[in-house]
C-alpha cells in the first residue's frame, strides 16, 4: 500500500484528502513509477473541479491528483517499448493515474528516459510546463529580434515560454503581478505590472508599435486587454482559453509524444529551457501546494517529492 492525494468526488478543495491505495497494474502501454518528483499545475485542479473531465483517463473514484512525475520504473504493461525496469523516467499520467502519490502508472509512448546530467527536479517540471512552452513558440514561429508579450509570465509555464523565447533571440515582455517581477526580469524579461495601472500603455512605452506575437497564460478579460497590442491577431497563441479564435487568434496545438519530451529534455540540459522551481515540498504537503497554485499565487514551478532526490 501506498498513500495518495486525490479526490472522492468532483469538486473543491473540500474534496480532497489522503488515502492509502495498493500499487497500480500498469495496462497495456503503461508502465509503473516510483514517483520521485510530481509538478504541480493549475491543470490538476481543473480536473478535480470536473471542468475537464474528458483528460481523466475514465478512472473510477477515487482518483489521485497530478499529471507530470519524474521516477523510476518498477513493472511494464504490454506492448511497452524503449523503456526498461529500473529506467529512470519523466512523463505523462494520461490514462488517469494521478502523480500525488508514491507510485502511479505513466503512458508509456508519452514518457522518456532521463538524460543523464538531468535531475528528477527539472525532469519532472518538462512534461506540462517544458512542452507547453516549446509548442507554443514553435506554433508562433517567430525569428529572432521579434517582439513577443508573454501574458502571465510569473507562473510555470509563463517563465518557461519566457526563458526559451530569449534564449531564441526574441525580445520579451511579460505581464504579471508585483511580486513576479524578481523572477521575470531575471530570466531577461521586460516586465509590466498588470496591478500598477494601464498595461497597454505601460507595453506600448516599452514597444510604441506593438508586438510580432503573445503568448497568452491567463485567458478572459485579461486576454482580451491584450490583444490590441498584436499586429497580427493570428499570432495569439493561449494556452488556457479556447475562446481565442473568437479574436482571431490560436490556441496552442500540444505534442505530448516522447519525441517532444526528449526535445525538452536536450532543451533543458542546455541551460534554455531550465525551469524556475521555486518550491519543493514534501508529497504531506501536497494540500499546500495545490493551493497556491490554484490560488494563481506561485511563481515559477511547485513540486512535490515522495524520495530524497537531487534537486
Amino acid at each position: 500500500m501506498g498513500q495518495a492525494w486525490g479526490f472522492r468526488r468532483y469538486g473543491g478543495p473540500e474534496v480532497q484528502e489522503f488515502f492509502d491505495r495498493p500499487d497500480p497494474v500498469p495496462g497495456r502501454g503503461e508502465v509503473l513509477i516510483r514517483v520521485d518528483v510530481a509538478g504541480v499545475n493549475p491543470l490538476d485542479h481543473l480536473l478535480r473541479s470536473g471542468l475537464v473531465s474528458g483528460l481523466d483517463g475514465g478512472r473510477p473514484f477515487p482518483r489521485v491528483l497530478g499529471m507530470e512525475a519524474a521516477g523510476s520504473v518498477l513493472a511494464r504493461g504490454e506492448d511497452v517499448d524503449g523503456l526498461e525496469v529500473g529506467d529512470a523516467v519523466f512523463g505523462f499520467a494520461l490514462t488517469g493515474g494521478g502523480t500525488y502519490a508514491e507510485t502511479t502508472v505513466l503512458s508509456a509512448p508519452h514518457t522518456a528516459r532521463i538524460p543523464a546530467g538531468l535531475s528528477a527536479t527539472v525532469a519532472a517540471t518538462l512534461p506540462v510546463a517544458g512542452t507547453t512552452a516549446v509548442d507554443a513558440l514553435d506554433q508562433l514561429g517567430l525569428p529572432a529580434g521579434a517582439t513577443v508579450l508573454v501574458n502571465g509570465v510569473g507562473g510555470g509555464v509563463g517563465l518557461a515560454v519566457a526563458r526559451l523565447a530569449v534564449g531564441r533571440g526574441l525580445r520579451v515582455v511579460g505581464t504579471g503581478s508585483a511580486g513576479k517581477r524578481e523572477y521575470a526580469e531575471a530570466v531577461g524579461v521586460r516586465f509590466v505590472d498588470y496591478s500598477a495601472g494601464d498595461v497597454v500603455a505601460a507595453a506600448r512605452e516599452l514597444f510604441a508599435d506593438g508586438f510580432d506575437g503573445i503568448v497568452d497564460l491567463v485567458g478572459g478579460a485579461s486576454l482580451r486587454t491584450v490583444v490590441p497590442l498584436v499586429r497580427d491577431p493570428r499570432n495569439v497563441i493561449a494556452v488556457g482559453d479556447v475562446s481565442v479564435s473568437e479574436l482571431g487568434g490560436r490556441f496552442v496545438e500540444r505534442r505530448l509524444d516522447r519525441e517532444s519530451l526528449e526535445r525538452a529534455a536536450r532543451l533543458a540540459l542546455d541551460g534554455v529551457l531550465a525551469p524556475v522551481v521555486t518550491a519543493v515540498h514534501p508529497l504531506a504537503d501536497a494540500p499546500a501546494a495545490l493551493t497556491t497554485v490554484e490560488n494563481g499565487h506561485a511563481v515559477g514551478k511547485v513540486v512535490l517529492t515522495s524520495a530524497e532526490v537531487d534537486q
